[in-house]
């Protein structure tokens, strides 16, 4: 297939569903070139609805369910299309788009291991007459991956350094990082929350969906008992390959531990972003003892708070976003989606069995194509 020429876009809502990133991008050479970037808003009361199921503070019958997945399908239809009008690019242009979908359950262990993304592909095909890469992480999944995470391929075609280790970390709702070794290996998992936590509490108790610039945090004090308490779950010392998501971490999981119920909401704020930046630097420390260097990217490149104490943490080795190698922090993710629509119509792998642990290599995603006519 020779695409010299055709666009690709990718579409992403994260664990915190903050938004929906879209990026246009073309390839030269294979590597992705970001061309335009939007981030396009949830309707409030349909965020609350997927937060909430995300949370499992909601349990939906097959009709309920069916109607989210078409809602959240013409959410990401629309964020494309706002892509391509704020592009002036006509939709001709595209070849595919890649859709990540909205991530509302992801248990890749035990006995019946699954991930499920919702956002209909086909609908978004429909609306958009374009060809729709979706259901991206199954494949992975099936062959007895992680499904996640998925960056690490795109992150080590951007940012690898020959004969340096270093560590590109991308905080969303949970962090993960990928290890860039200097003899060219890859490795990369989810260690834990990164905003999603922090979002959640300030929604509660502030009405704002998430913490900008960390001043929450920064108004309250660290309980150390508190943290000392989050700090023991089992996850943060699993062995990689492993994935995580709000299942594991929300705020019914925070209720279990002592002192919550006690302490202003500004310490518990505080203290929530002190779990995710020890948690982080904790695996950088573990897994990448030789890195030079932490790249950032994600919404949490926003909160100063939360980058400070990080470069705190993870001194000797600096601290830098991803803007200073040329790539938008806000956009990597919509990229890597771009990236795996066009492995997929290119009978390329999307996966790194090295980071999710898969049984092989796999072409991930499904092809729903535009209509005929």
């Amino acid at each position: 297939m020779d695409d010299t020429s055709a666009l690709y876009i990718g579409l992403i809502s994260g664990t915190s569903a903050d938004g929906i990133d879209a990026a246009l991008v073309r390839f030269n050479n294979d590597k992705p070139q970001l061309l335009a970037a939007l981030t396009h808003p949830w309707p409030h009361t349909l965020r609350e609805r997927v937060l909430a199921v995300a949370q499992d503070e909601v349990r939906l019958d097959l009709d309920t369910y069916g109607r989210l997945d078409v809602a959240i399908g013409h959410c990401f239809a629309d964020a494309a299309q706002h892509l391509l009008e704020h592009s002036k690019m006509p939709t001709s242009a595209v070849r595919a788009i890649g859709s990540h979908g909205q991530t509302l359950r992801h248990r890749p262990n035990g006995e019946h291991p699954f991930t499920l993304q919702v956002g209909d592909p086909s609908v978004i095909a429909e609306r958009c007459s374009v060809d729709v890469i979706a259901d991206f992480r199954r494949a992975d999944v099936a062959a007895g991956g992680q499904g996640a995470p998925l960056l690490p391929a795109v992150h080590a075609m951007l940012l690898a350094k020959p004969g340096q280790c270093r560590v590109v970390l991308n905080l969303g709702g949970i962090a993960n990082i990928t290890v860039l070794g200097a003899d060219g290996s890859v490795l990369g998992f989810d260690t834990g929350p990164a905003n999603g936590l922090l979002d959640a509490w300030c929604l509660r108790h502030r009405g704002e969906p998430f913490d900008r610039d960390g001043v929450f945090a920064a108004s309250g004090r660290v309980d150390d008992t508190l943290l000392g308490s989050l700090l023991a779950d089992p996850y943060f010392t699993l062995a990689p390959p492993k994935s995580t998501g709000r299942e594991h971490f929300h705020l019914a999981w925070l209720a279990t531990h002592p002192r919550v119920g006690e302490l202003t909401p500004a310490d518990v704020q505080a203290t929530l972003l002190e779990l995710s930046a020890r948690s982080i630097t904790g695996a950088i420390a573990r897994h990448a003892p030789d890195a030079v260097d932490v790249l950032a990217c994600g919404g949490g490149v926003h909160n100063s708070v939360l980058m400070r104490r990080l470069a705190e943490l993870v001194a000797p080795r600096t601290l830098l976003s991803t803007t200073a190698h040329g790539i938008d922090p806000d956009y990597l993710e919509a990229i890597a989606f771009a990236w795996l629509a066009r492995q997929r119509l290119l009978g390329r792998p999307g996966n790194l069995p090295a980071v999710t642990g898969a049984r092989g290599l796999r072409s991930l995603g499904a092809i729903y194509p535009a209509p005929l006519i």
